[in-house]
């Protein structure tokens, strides 16, 4: 069994934020692989079900961003599953916008949620998929800017870079985390 966690804030007023590209991705999962998440329990909104023929809990932490790992070492618990066997989906700022990293055994990164996660877990033994909303304007504070929602312009990157997990979640499933990190981890050229 695979745990699989979306990260954001519960609200109507955070839903478009960029730091709930986390709960987006596990929404369109739900909806892909017909898996209902609407159970509450572990202080998460979650729902269990198959993707790719493995047995998932697909999971939205209620306790917000910063308490993640509360509700994380609960599911952890009650699903009895080993810690490489938890996926955590969460926005990034070190990455451009819709593009996408798999990552496994580092740091948070400054990301608060994946801070309290492996506090909570007492590991950074779990894998990772980073999702790029790209770095504040100048003078704007990340703190505020990931509590923004993404602009007109910027919509069609966010939606294209969750379709993207929807892609990338099954295809690790299947082919295991290596092969995953070298086909979604490729580094673009770069360009002017």
């Amino acid at each position: 069994m695979k745990l699989i966690v979306g990260l954001g804030n519960p609200g109507k007023e955070y839903a478009g934020n960029r730091h709930n590209l986390g709960f987006r991705c596990i929404n369109h999962l739900a909806k892909a692989h017909s898996i209902g998440v609407d159970k509450r329990q572990c202080q998460a909104q979650l729902g269990v079900g198959r993707i790719a023929g493995v047995q998932v809990v697909l999971a939205k932490p209620k306790t917000y961003m910063n308490l993640s790992g509360k509700s994380v070492r609960l599911m952890m618990d009650r699903f009895k599953v080993k810690r490489e066997d938890i996926v955590v989906i969460h926005d990034d700022l070190d990455l451009p916008l819709g593009k996408i990293r798999f990552y496994a055994n580092g740091g948070p990164g400054g990301h608060k949620g994946v801070e309290s996660i492996i506090a909570a877990l007492g590991s950074r033994d779990f894998v990772r998929i980073r999702v790029g909303i790209g770095r504040p304007p100048p003078g704007m504070d990340p703190v505020d800017f990931v509590l923004t929602d993404f602009s007109p312009t910027e919509k069609p990157a966010a939606e294209e870079a969750i379709a993207k997990v929807g892609e990338a979640v099954p295809f690790m499933l299947q082919e295991g985390l290596a092969a995953a990190m070298n086909k979604y981890n490729q580094r673009e050229s770069s360009s002017p």
